[in-house]
């Protein structure tokens, strides 16, 4: 672990505490022009998130609607609240690969979709430490008048994710601040994905904020349009013991 890295574990919460945590539990409001190009204008406006931490495995719920969504990398499922399958699809990013920036999303699109992009975000910056991820630190990087470190990240091949490369900086505290990537199922789409209003939730700094932008090929953040907009509210921990921490955020 290079010394930045060590700096933004430490500032998040520590990996010991980080390994006493199974599963992530969230509610959230998930919006922005995204969803409005794939036709599904307000699909994630009221769900909630339940994420392993170790091992790709998220599932969403959507309250009122007898709804859940499973993401594996390998598959999606959509089922109803008793668990009986609606719908499923193997290789999901394979599909997603064949479809234009402007064809529509089905359930299932959104399910691959959210659940890679939503995993890694609930699991950052620890997910650095897992095996197999290289981390580079980069030159610092000025925005708004504050500097940033930068730390690029590859992920391995079982590791699903936008891109298997990605860009966070860390203020002077150790905290996330701003997570860069391209997304691969969108053509190489450019994703500025801001981090704000951290909150310690059991001992764990967590951003409970996103704001995700384009950014241009100088890095800077294309301010218009709004891409995703992420807003969590409850958040719940449960421990490899079994209980189970709440806090609001």
């Amino acid at each position: 672990m290079n010394d930045l890295l060590e700096l933004v574990i430490a500032a998040h919460g520590g990996i010991n505490r980080w390994n006493q945590i199974s599963k992530i539990k969230v509610k959230a409001s998930i919006t922005g022009g995204i969803w409005y190009v794939k036709g599904k204008p307000d699909a994630l406006k009221d769900v909630i998130i339940e994420a392993d931490t170790h091992a790709q495995h998220l599932t969403m719920d959507f309250p009122g609607q007898n709804k859940q969504s499973i993401f594996e990398p390998n598959r999606v499922v959509i089922q109803d609240k008793h668990g009986r399958e609606r719908q499923r699809r193997d290789d999901p990013a394979i599909s997603m690969k064949t479809k234009s920036l402007e064809t529509p999303w089905d359930d299932l699109d959104i399910a691959y979709f959210s659940g890679e992009a939503l995993w890694t975000y609930l699991t950052v910056p620890f997910l650095y430490t897992y095996p197999g991820v290289a981390t580079e630190e980069l030159s610092p990087w000025e925005e708004n008048g504050e500097k940033w470190r930068r730390l690029q990240v590859t992920f391995p091949e079982n590791i699903v994710s936008h891109n298997r490369k990605a860009i966070s900086y860390f203020g002077e505290d150790g905290l996330l601040g701003r997570h860069d990537y391209t997304v691969d199922v969108l053509g190489g789409a450019t994703g500025a994905n801001y981090a704000s209003n951290h909150k310690n939730v059991h001992g764990i700094i967590f951003p409970t904020t996103r704001r995700v932008y384009a950014y241009d090929a100088a890095q800077h953040k294309v301010p218009d349009p709004l891409l995703v907009a992420i807003d969590m509210g409850e958040i719940t921990f449960t421990e490899q013991s079994g209980k189970s921490v709440t806090a609001v955020g």
